[in-house]
């Protein structure tokens, strides 16, 4: 007969053999999910570049007008090359173009301006776009922020406060088009 202290010992053995295979499987499953989300994150990168290419090839076909005006050294109607190189995401705004024209996140972005009462900061932006609250995609918005300043989209009077640009989109609502 097996004493009570053996049949514990067994147990205590066999359960944390059992242990030691979950954590292990685990760590497999980590890996697996890192992996899985960093296929997404490139299809979604992908996706958004092809969406964002066709739509300047689109724009450009649309505003090909003979007098048109001259941006980064091409005239506004002359089609950005096929390829990925040069192709600038986020188009310097003018006069006629629309918000349409821009990748799907600066569009809601956008959007989310027009739509506030009053200046609006990234960390407001974020959870309506659909990131969490993390640094790293504040960060990220902040950037995307400053860079619709730098193209006409969007205003900075005071530090991280972003207003849609004076000269901006019509500077009606950006949901009207």
């Amino acid at each position: 007969m097996v004493s009570l202290p053996e049949e514990l010992k067994a147990r205590e053995a066999a359960a944390r053999q059992k242990v030691e295979e979950l954590q292990s499987e685990a760590a497999g499953l980590a890996v697996r999910l890192a992996e899985a989300r960093e296929d997404l994150s490139r299809l979604e990168i992908t996706r958004e570049t092809v969406a964002q290419a066709l739509a300047d090839l689109s724009a450009a076909e649309a505003a090909a007008e003979p007098d048109s005006v001259e941006i980064n050294g091409r005239q506004a109607g002359e089609t950005a090359a096929p390829h990925g190189v040069g192709v600038m995401m986020v188009p310097p705004w003018r006069e006629g173009l629309v918000v349409a024209v821009l990748p799907d996140v600066y569009r809601d972005i956008v959007e989310i301006i027009a739509d506030a009462p009053g200046p609006v900061q990234a960390k407001q932006i974020v959870p309506r776009i659909g990131l969490p609250t993390t640094t790293g995609k504040i960060e990220g918005t902040r950037g995307k922020l400053k860079r619709l300043v730098e193209r006409g989209w969007l205003d900075e009077d005071t530090p991280g406060q972003f207003t849609l640009a004076r000269q901006g989109p019509g500077r009606e609502r950006a949901n009207s088009r």
